[in-house]
């Protein structure tokens, strides 16, 4: 199987949930219309919205490149906002995923 998935946890900025929003809508309206072998790319929020929980599933690790290569700029003004909690890695990806991974330092999890 090669489908990936990537479960991130952000914590949000004190004052910053209203562009962190903002920041969310935008990489959400790029995927749509630009990720078509993202095949899930969803965002929740807590009940006092200062944490963020991310899912998103790639057809395999080309798919996921080519998603990190998409979102990139976004993302770097999203990490800006936020602080990763935790990420985990699931599924077999590829030398080049675990590559650009690597400093996120994810739990990497095999079916």
């Amino acid at each position: 199987m090669s489908k990936l998935r990537f479960i991130f946890r952000l914590k949000i900025h004190a004052g910053k949930l209203d562009e962190f929003k903002a920041v969310a809508a935008a990489l959400l309206a790029m995927v749509q219309e630009q990720g078509r072998h993202t095949l899930e790319y969803e965002w929740f929020l807590n009940g006092d919205q200062t944490e963020c929980v991310v899912l998103e599933t790639f057809a395999d690790s080309d798919a996921l490149l080519t998603h990190a290569d998409m979102v990139a700029a976004q993302a770097g003004r999203l990490f800006a906002l936020c602080d990763m909690q935790d990420l985990w890695l699931c599924g077999e990806p590829s030398p080049a995923v675990l590559q650009r991974a690597a400093a996120f330092a994810p739990r990497q999890y095999s079916f």
